[in-house]
């Protein structure tokens, strides 16, 4: 599960599992997410892991001990999609509460995710583990993860 880092001058370090734990037990995890503007639509990622397993959901990620949010922000399209984006805007910051979790023993997740409204600098996607496909969503948006949809009404 080792899959969580910080990053202390320039240099990754994973947390062990047993902090992860402690952490995401006891700690809201800060976070972006990307609202990727595309094709007069959004595009969002089938998601295959916890929170929100099997949800049609944004790109994004934890940010990093150090890391300021917009390059947070490049650093997730990168390792997620494979691509660079332009940020257009910063949607506001929002609270999502998860009741499950991939950390064993946690039943519970909790995020303060910074949205940002992004446009691809490419239109060639690479999909990380977390997805299993990717499709561009157009108006009229229905049937999404509540914290998708609030994301798209703040696009209005």
């Amino acid at each position: 599960m080792a899959d969580q880092r910080t990053q202390a001058d320039e240099q990754d370090t994973w947390i062990p599992d047993d902090e992860w734990e402690a952490i995401v037990a006891n700690v809201p995890l800060v976070s972006v997410d990307l609202v990727i503007r595309h094709e007069g639509g959004v595009i969002l990622g089938l998601r295959e892991n916890e929170p929100a397993r099997g949800e049609w959901f944004v790109p994004g990620g934890t940010v990093l001990k150090n890391e300021t949010l917009t390059d947070a922000v490049h650093r997730v399209a990168d390792e997620e999609l494979g691509v660079d984006v332009t940020i257009e805007s910063r949607l506001g910051t929002f609270e999502h509460f998860y009741d499950t979790s991939e950390v064993e023993g946690v039943d519970s997740k909790h995020y303060l995710a910074t949205a940002f409204e992004v446009t691809l600098d490419d239109d060639t996607l690479e999909m990380d583990a977390q997805h299993s496909r990717l499709e561009v969503f157009g108006p009229p948006y229905e049937n999404l993860h509540p914290y998708v949809e609030r994301y798209l009404q703040a696009l209005e």
